[in-house]
């Protein structure tokens, strides 16, 4: 088991951010990609109710299985708790984890580029993460390390988010008098043309949807610490 550290950082230019990455000596390490991920929880949402999450993960040539512990503390840094294991068949995990009596609590997509630096340590990176609900660098490292970057990016430590990108979702929703459900794309976005599309016509895509249909209830699940 290890701690995870990370922070969210909004990006207003994305641009100017990857030209910014790229003077502090960060390389692009994976092409941009897309990511689908389900969040299982037992029907009383016994998982949420701790503060933990177990979530699958698919993405291009590889499923993970995740387990985030209660977060601790409440700095200005969000750390907890984390194990992950690769999968062979993330079908057959689904199917294994419904079994046990859970169900997939809320679903939520994006496309990811991974950037990093030789130097840094063991599992620090950046990640440029482009959501249904608008763009963020997401930075994971220690605490010092992730300061420095924040700082040679050119953000101030009150910009820093450690709300989940559930809890971003939900309030992106309320802001446009939209019913939360699942935050996923309504359209997906050709991936060697995407990155091009401008915020706004990336919004018009995103997609407050429940997989009941329009008038189904509001899920609770949706407020899960992702």
């Amino acid at each position: 088991m290890r701690r995870e550290i990370e922070i969210k950082l909004p990006v207003h230019d994305a641009r100017t951010l990857r030209r910014r990455l790229a003077e502090l000596g960060f390389r692009r390490v994976s092409r941009r990609y897309f990511e689908r991920n389900a969040l299982f929880d037992f029907a009383g949402r016994a998982l949420r109710k701790k503060g933990s999450l177990l979530r699958l993960r698919t993405e291009p040539g590889r499923s993970l299985l995740t387990f985030k512990g209660p977060r601790i503390g409440s700095g200005r840094f969000k750390e907890r708790a984390e194990i992950e294991a690769r999968l062979r068949d993330a079908a057959e995990v689904a199917g294994i984890l419904e079994s046990l009596g859970m169900e997939i609590a809320f679903r939520y997509e994006k496309y990811r580029t991974l950037y990093r630096r030789k130097a840094d340590p063991p599992h620090a990176e950046a990640a440029f993460d482009e959501t249904p609900i608008g763009t963020y660098l997401e930075i994971e490292g220690p605490k010092r390390w992730i300061d420095e970057v924040a700082q040679g990016l050119g953000y101030a430590r009150r910009e820093y988010i450690t709300a989940s990108y559930g809890r971003l979702y939900l309030g992106w929703c309320k802001a446009h008098r939209q019913q939360a459900g699942d935050m996923v794309f309504r359209a997906r976005v050709v991936a060697d043309k995407g990155p091009r599309r401008t915020d706004a016509a990336r919004r018009r895509t995103a997609g407050c949807l429940t997989r009941e249909g329009p008038g189904a209830k509001v899920s609770k699940s949706a407020s899960m610490d992702l």
